[in-house]
Parts: structure tokens; sequence; C-alpha cells
């Protein structure tokens, strides 16, 4: 099929199927009202968007007679087209893991890389940290399961990062770190090795669960999941208003002074292994909401009550400026939240204030029920915050006041169903979301979460994919390829001007890295590579 031309791509919202690189968006799967929110005044005005915020002019000086044609190819771009790599080397079958690495870096969609970082997979036992992984992480394990069996391993979705990392450095892809600390993927072991028994005793009286069998036999509805269940009875607890963050560390003092000790190790032993190697970390997720309750991020509380039982107090704080000590200056941190609200807003200023060094400001954009998207094609505006372009604009443009560049750092667009229309719902949602971000200054990045249907954990969309099970690209994968690296793609040829020493190619194009070539009067191939910025 012949690709969309600028003129076509341009006007695409005029047809009735659009076309894209091996595939046609079908506008008719949309109701009216649907195209009415994104209607042809919205869509120029993101393509205006478009050509100011993520194009510029460029001049480079080139070894060429005036007048010589020169060939402007993009390589890449500095915006980030991401997605996590959770899945790597489990999906059962060679050929699927090789299509599912073949879709990041050169020949695929993505230029990063959100490598798994969850400490209770990284650190499953004190001291025993999963850098370089073992026989768990190999192919052959993963091959040797049914899709049933691997969903129920330990480390499903959650590689040892070493091999990963060597895979994407091969691949030149930049390499996100995905989560430092976050209260949910805190490991089981820190309660129950480093709680001495006379203070496991006196929480006893607030009904925690201890991690010696009873718990997992007994908490049928948490899966046998001691973490939870122990989150659970802390939230319990917490509704007890005579139960204090004092109250709390006296009843347990070398417990409560033990924990920001441990968290701190955390942070220290990952900067240690792959600080060097890895381009950008989120350093604390999913914390806003914490924050909110106390409204500063410097309480001097020994604990905090937070949504994910008892934490070290002032957490999200410890956490950063232990990164910024731990971590090289190049290392670009991040905090990373589903709250996007103004109380996200206020405690990222909150931290800076603080002495925090946030480079990068994280927001995710979920749609797990399947039912949403479909009222989306509707013309549903209440969907998340990405109802309206101009519902996206506002919350990105709240956002953009913590003056760091903002990541859409985890996305769920669902389909609605398995069959063909329900996905080419998912693929018209696709392409007008990321158009709409894509535009908008402050964002630097963007990333898709579960790139397979099904391969995400137990409660998210089977259907949310970018392949289907079998590795079969799904028509929402077309259309970023056609976004990413054709409509986003500069490429031209240009003529060298100027005489003497100042001969000179000029063009404006994506911002990012570019190769010129030529042939010179001899006729050889000389290349000369840049960065537009």
């Amino acid at each position: 099929m012949k690709r969309m031309t600028t003129a076509v791509a341009a006007a695409w919202m005029s047809f009735g199927l659009v076309a894209a690189e091996g595939v046609q968006l079908d506008r008719s799967v949309m109701s009216e009202r649907y195209w009415q929110i994104w209607n042809d005044d919205v869509q120029k005005k993101i393509d205006a968007d478009i050509e100011a915020n993520r194009k510029a002019d460029a001049a480079f000086a080139v070894d060429a007679p005036a007048g010589t044609e020169v060939k402007v190819e993009q390589l890449d771009h500095a915006f980030r087209f991401g997605a996590h790599i959770f899945n790597f080397n489990q999906l059962g079958k060679t050929e699927w893991n090789d299509a599912y690495k073949a879709s990041y870096g050169q020949g695929g969609i993505f230029n990063q890389a959100t490598v798994a970082f969850y400490w209770k997979s990284y650190e499953p036992v004190p001291g025993r940290l999963r850098a370089g992984g073992g026989y768990e992480d190999t192919e052959r394990y993963w091959n040797s399961l049914s899709v049933e069996e691997a969903q129920f391993e330990q480390f499903w979705r959650r590689p040892a990062p070493g091999p990963v990392i060597d895979f994407l450095k091969a691949k030149d892809v930049r390499i996100h770190g995905h989560i430092l600390i976050w209260g949910s993927a805190k490991p089981d072991w820190i309660y129950d090795w480093y709680c001495p028994e006379e203070e496991k005793r006196a929480y006893d009286l607030l009904d925690i669960p201890r991690n010696d069998g009873r718990t997992r036999a007994t908490t049928k509805n948490w899966t046998g999941a001691y973490n939870r269940a122990w989150t659970q009875a802390w939230r319990a607890a917490f509704t007890n208003e005579s139960v204090t963050e004092a109250s709390l560390a006296a009843m347990a003092p070398t417990f409560a002074k033990r924990m920001p000790e441990i968290f701190r190790k955390r942070v220290v032993d990952v900067a240690g292994a792959f600080g060097e190697v890895v381009d950008s970390w989120d350093v604390v997720n999913e914390s806003s909401l914490d924050w909110a309750k106390y409204r500063k991020s410097r309480t001097g509380l020994p604990v905090w009550k937070s949504r994910y039982g008892l934490m070290p107090g002032d957490y999200p704080l410890h956490a950063l400026l232990d990164a910024k000590d731990a971590f090289p200056a190049k290392a670009n941190l991040a905090i990373n939240d589903f709250n996007i609200c103004n109380d996200f807003l206020s405690q990222v200023k909150d931290l800076e204030r603080e002495g925090a060094k946030i480079d990068i400001v994280g927001c995710q954009m979920h749609i797990f029920n399947t039912n949403d998207c479909a009222r989306l094609a509707y013309g549903a505006t209440n969907v998340n915050w990405v109802g309206t372009p101009a519902t996206i604009r506002a919350r990105l443009d709240m956002m953009a006041k913590t003056g760091r560049p903002l990541h859409v750092s985890e996305i769920t667009i669902t389909s609605p169903g398995a069959d063909d229309r329900s996905r080419m719902i998912q693929a018209v949602l696709t392409r007008n979301i990321y158009r709409a971000w894509f535009s908008h200054k402050a964002l630097m990045g963007i990333t898709w979460w579960n790139t397979v249907d099904g391969g995400g954990v137990k409660g998210e969309p089977l259907v949310s994919g970018l392949f289907t099970t079998d590795m079969k690209k799904k028509p929402a994968y077309e259309a970023l390829d056609q976004l990413i690296n054709h409509e986003w793609r500069t490429k031209c040829e240009v003529k060298v001007r100027g005489e003497g020493e100042r001969r000179i190619v000029s063009f404006r194009g994506f911002r990012g890295r570019y190769r010129l070539s030529w042939k010179a009067a001899d006729g050889k191939r000389c290349e000369k590579l840049v960065e537009v910025r």
C-alpha cells in the first residue's frame, strides 16, 4: 500500500478511511459525536502545535560544493516513544520473543524501554540481588511453561535487568528504570526479618498479620499475597484515631528506626549496580495520596500512615534525596503518579523546596476498563484525563507548572473487545491521543504499558496490547508506526548554499539525530551525523 503524502496526512479527517502504513483506519467505527469532539479545527490546532513544538530550523556546515544535493535522513527522535519491556523472553515461543524485541530500536517503534526494577523481585530475599539473572530468566525456562503457568511464576513480568539492559544497549535504545521506592512493591521480608519478635507481638494487638503460613492459608481474597493482607490490616488500624505515628513508633522503636536504613540501602544498591548505564529512573511511585494526608514532604514523623500500610516517615523525600546522593549527576530522576491533579503538582513543588532533585515528572494514564474505550468511541468526555483534546491540554498545562519535562509514563488504551471493530476503535483512539500528547510543548516522552494482549498482571485488561497474544501487529501498532516512523520522521533532499569556507545545509525537521549524505566531486560518498535540537 502506498504511504500517505503530507497533503493527505494533513487532511485525513476528510476521508472515511484513513490510510496508514500497513493499515487503514476506519473513522466509521467512531460515533459522529466523537468526531465532533476531535473535529477538523482541533486537528489543525494539533498539527500547528506539532509544527511549532516538535520541529526546529537547522543549519550545518558541510564540506561539499555549493549546489550539491544532500540527502537528509532522520535516524532517531529526541522525543521518547517508549514501552515497558517486562515480557522480555517470557512469551513462550522464540519467534514471539523475537517479534517482541523487534519493536525496540531500529525498525521498530520504541526508542526507549522501561526496565523492571521492582524491589520485591529484584531482591527476593535480603542481599540476593537479581542483577544478572539465573535460569529463571532464560528463554528456555519460559518456553517450557504454558501461558497459564507463566503468569503465576514469581518473576513473571519481572526479568532480571542485566540481560535486558545488555539487549537495549546493543539496540541503542534509551533505558528508563522503574521503580525504586513504591509501597506496593516493598518486600515482605522487611517486616519478617527486621521487626523484632517483641515488637511484632505489640503489632499483633493491631491484628497485623505475620508471614508465617497462617496468613497465606486464611486470606483467600488476597490469593496468598501476604503483602496485600499486611497493607489491608494496617489501613484498618489507621482508622483508629488513637493510633498515631508516634504511638506506632513507640510500639516498635527498633523497626521504626531500621526501616529508613533498609529503604536507603535499596536505593544505594541499585545505583551501585546500574547507575552508570540506565539513563533515567522513576525514584518514587504513586505517593501523592500519602503526601496529601500530611500536606508537606518534611514532617519529621518517625513513620507515615500510608495507603500502603506502615512506611518510613517522609519516605518520598528521603527516596529522592538518597537517589540524588547515590546516582551520578547525569542520571535523570523522576517522580511518577496516576493522581494527575493539583495535589501531585503541589507535592512536586514541595519536594523541590526541600532539596529533592526532580528532572522528569511522570504522569500515568490507564484506561483499564474496556467499556470506557467503547464510551470514548461513542463520544463520552469523562474518561480519565483524555476525554477531550481540551482536557488533555489542561492537565498537561497544569503539570507543566512544575517547570519540569513531562513523561506520560504509563499508558493503557484498550480495545473494547478482541474483534476487528474493537481493534480499530483502539487504533483511532491511539492515533488521536498520541497526536494530542505529542503536540504539547512540555512533553518529552510517552510510554505504552502492556504491549502484548494478556501480558499484564491480574486485573489489567487482556486486550490492551499493540500485539495479539500470538504477536500479530494490531491496527494500533500500525497507526503508531505510521506516526512515529513516517509522518513524524523528516526525510528530504536539500542543496548546499554558500561559497568559500561557509557552505551550509539548512532544513526544518523534527528534533532528533540525523545523517546528512552526499557525493563528492570524485564520486565518493560522504556523510555527517548531526543533532537537531
